[in-house]
């Protein structure tokens, strides 16, 4: 997978790229990320990317030459141009996994008031907000946008399992989870985590995060409801009070 990040703040972006899981699938040649100082593609001698709004109000807007030109550079027949933007639908996992199967993406990030409108007409594919709020540019954004999409590619994170596993992978949330002391504060690890039976903790994982998910975020279920053998693995497992993973209680 290739990203191509263009900004005016590379230096935002190119620090967290060389860090952790990002940086080992870098070094490891299973995502190329180049980062793009977007003054590169602005008229000189200035190199000014931004301009006053027609009609008036506060701030400056992202004139539209260097951000076209640079897309217009990047670009390839597989390419897909995205604009980080809080004007977009929040991006969730489904769109994560999406995006990851793009072998080229090109993140364009805003700043400012935003983009002249006309980037949007000629070289933007698809906007991705990460949230229902403004951060300050789209540097944030791009990089969340990296790491949920880098995860997906195999190789990235180190047991495939973590992946399939965790929040919103399935249209849950995770269960809850629990390491060593078997007890800490008068509050004790479920017992069936203990037990030794792998089907036991399959069950109890799976009920638990229906649960989780019922409490917490119940939209993510609202649509398709519970089925029956959902309803029944509830009732199993004795949990008719709130996410609080009864077992681990004192």
């Amino acid at each position: 997978m290739r990203v191509d990040v263009v900004t005016i703040f590379p230096g935002m972006v190119e620090p967290v790229l060389a860090q952790s899981l990002l940086g080992k699938a870098r070094e490891r040649g299973l995502i190329d990320v180049q980062v793009h100082d977007l003054r590169r593609w602005a008229d000189p001698p200035q190199r000014q990317v931004d301009d006053y709004s027609y009609g008036g109000g506060p701030g400056m807007l992202m004139k539209p030459e260097p951000i076209v030109r640079a897309v217009e550079e990047l670009r390839t027949a597989d390419s897909w141009t995205v604009l980080l933007s809080p004007q977009a639908r929040p991006l969730t996992q489904p769109g994560v996994r999406r995006l990851a199967e793009r072998p080229h993406l090109i993140l364009v990030c805003g700043r400012y008031e935003g983009v002249d409108d006309r980037v949007r007409d000629l070289v933007v594919d698809e906007e991705v907000s990460i949230g229902d709020y403004v951060v300050a540019g789209g540097e944030v954004p791009a990089l969340v946008l990296i790491e949920a999409t880098s995860r997906l590619i195999p190789g990235v994170v180190g047991c495939d399992d973590s992946v399939r596993d965790e929040s919103h992978a399935a249209g849950l949330l995770e269960y809850p989870q629990y390491t060593r002391p078997e007890e800490f504060r008068g509050r004790r690890v479920p017992a069936t985590l203990l037990s030794g039976d792998h089907g036991r903790v399959a069950d109890w994982r799976r009920a638990q995060a229906l649960r989780r998910t019922l409490d917490r975020r119940p939209d993510l279920l609202s649509e398709r409801g519970l089925t029956d053998a959902q309803r029944l693995l509830l009732a199993e497992f004795d949990l008719d009070g709130p996410d609080t993973a009864n077992e681990a209680r004192p």
